[in-house]
């Protein structure tokens, strides 16, 4: 993925690209499709696949589509509210602008993937399997990535808020370059993982209670 997000001239699958004929339906299967704009709510469209397809300006309130596969999809400023995207599978997608808020998405599989300038609000990647993911000047607030499975995945430029990370499984995971860490619960879960000097500080108290340490230091003030 490039390091600054593409326009959408930039795709080279942009000329073939055809208009959307109504919603996506389950099981469908969507090939160079553009859509854009619009609102669709409820929509029922599990299993649906899109390839090398784009998506701009387009809000998703409700709904269920589990196991959406997108293969080379592009999606800028596309809203989810609620959607029920859980098993989907997300393969060399690229996310711009995005809103996701409390979204569905455990068991979620993302493989080369990065997202630029969303936000992720309330969202469930419980046992999901991220690999090269980058989050590029996110906010992530109260995301539950518990027994989820990370491998090279980077967060730069990112907020972290509440972040949620019993049983995950980490490696190669590059937290260094956040703007903030904020662990809400499963701070051993960051095994695996690589921070800054000053993250650990910060972080230091959250890890000793975690390991059942006690921080006290000894009263030096003169008896009399």
């Amino acid at each position: 993925m490039p390091a600054e997000p593409r326009e959408l001239a930039d795709l080279p699958f942009a000329e073939a690209l055809r208009p959307l004929d109504g919603a996506p339906e389950d099981d469908g299967h969507y090939d160079t499709v553009r859509v854009d704009g619009g609102v669709f709510e409820d929509v029922e469209a599990g299993g649906a696949r899109f390839t090398e397809s784009a998506f701009s300006s387009v809000t998703f309130a409700g709904g269920g589509m589990r196991r959406l596969r997108f293969n080379d999809v592009w999606l800028h400023t596309t809203r989810w509210l609620g959607t029920d995207l859980a098993e989907c599978d997300w393969l060399d997608t690229e996310v711009v602008g995005a809103s996701f808020a409390g979204v569905v998405a455990f068991g979620a599989r993302w493989r080369r993937v990065t997202f630029h300038d969303c936000k992720l609000d309330s969202v469930n990647l419980r046992s999901a399997a991220l690999r090269d993911v980058r989050f590029v000047n996110c906010l992530l607030r109260d995301v539950d990535l518990g027994a989820a499975t990370l491998r090279d995945v980077a967060f730069p430029g990112s907020t972290l808020e509440g972040l949620r990370l019993g049983k995950a499984r980490l490696t190669d995971v590059d937290l260094r370059d956040a703007a903030a860490l904020e662990i809400a619960e499963g701070a051993d879960g960051l095994r695996g993982a690589v921070i800054s000097t000053s993250q650990l500080l910060d972080l230091a108290p959250l890890l000793a209670r975690t390991v059942g340490v006690t921080v006290r230091d000894r009263d030096r003030r003169r008896q009399v």
